[in-house]
């Protein structure tokens, strides 16, 4: 197990490599919220998630991850190029016209791995469930995961979702909230509290765990914890505690890096945080 940590941790630092370049490049883009969910992601695709890059659609016979908070892009499409659905050269592709790789994801340009447009924060938790119950019908055993930012919790739709997934006992479906306390405008305290994230997850019926999103070994322990509880009645809410922009120290912890792109000397110094461990694209 700790050579596969090292192993995990050293995709994550050339996977938070690519997020810089990528937002850099092209001077648009979500570098916080990309870099505080990088354990996450690493985590799901080398680890956990049971996937196959030979993509198809239907993901039969497959987990399945919807990722609701689509401005994160950056992370995720890097992951998706590491674990092999498509060529990490595409990556310096990142928002440019006629790329497939856009701000948001989306899925006219048929990119592997990507399964819905997301990015309208608060229908990615719909979704999910609504793959889950497919699954359900389908006699499907495989799992549903998701992923949500804590400033997508003041929509309203994530809440007729969180009442919806219980009722019916969706119970194949871990979803994950990156709670990292800060959104577009500021923390979310300041803007719009969210109040006891665990009892409110509990209250509407949820199987909740708590975890350390910025610590690989911890994000595959509960995120294991979480695939032995499903089945049991009740979908499952991980609350996963990050830094935005982590592993770059001047981005951390502020909301200031939600969406804005570094400058030549910024990347300078944010590629001098992040040794390159699988060769940049």
């Amino acid at each position: 197990m700790k050579a596969d940590i090292e192993k995990l941790t050293g995709v994550a630092k050339q996977v938070r490599r690519d997020i810089v370049r990528m937002v850099h490049q092209c001077q648009s883009g979500h570098p916080g919220g990309s870099l505080g969910c990088t354990d996450y992601f690493v985590a799901l695709y080398f680890h956990v998630l049971k996937h196959n890059p030979e993509f198809k659609m239907d993901g039969v016979g497959e987990d399945l991850f919807f990722l609701s908070n689509g401005h994160i892009s950056p992370v995720w499409y890097s992951v998706l190029a590491r674990s092999g659905y498509f060529d990490v050269k595409e990556l310096g592709t990142f928002r440019k016209i006629n790329s497939r790789i856009q701000g948001h994801p989306t899925t006219h340009e048929h990119l592997p791995g990507i399964r819905i447009a997301s990015g309208s924060l608060g229908q990615g938790m719909s979704a999910a469930i609504g793959a889950a119950l497919t699954k359900k019908l389908n006699k499907d055993t495989s799992l549903v995961f998701s992923l949500h930012g804590d400033g997508e919790l003041q929509e309203g739709q994530i809440w007729e979702a969180a009442m919806f997934a219980p009722h019916n006992k969706v119970d194949n479906l871990i979803s994950t909230i990156d709670v990292n306390g800060q959104q577009i405008d500021g923390p979310t305290e300041k803007v719009l509290s969210l109040g006891n994230l665990r009892a409110k997850w509990e209250a509407f019926g949820w199987e909740v765990l708590e975890m350390n999103g910025n610590d690989i070994e911890d994000v595959i322990k509960v995120l294991e914890l979480a695939k032995t509880k499903t089945f049991r009645g009740k979908p499952i809410m991980i609350l996963m505690q990050t830094n935005m922009g982590h592993g770059v120290d001047f981005m951390m912890g502020s909301h200031k890096w939600h969406g804005v792109a570094p400058n030549d000397e910024q990347l300078a110094l944010a590629l001098g945080q992040l040794e390159c461990t699988l060769g940049d694209y």
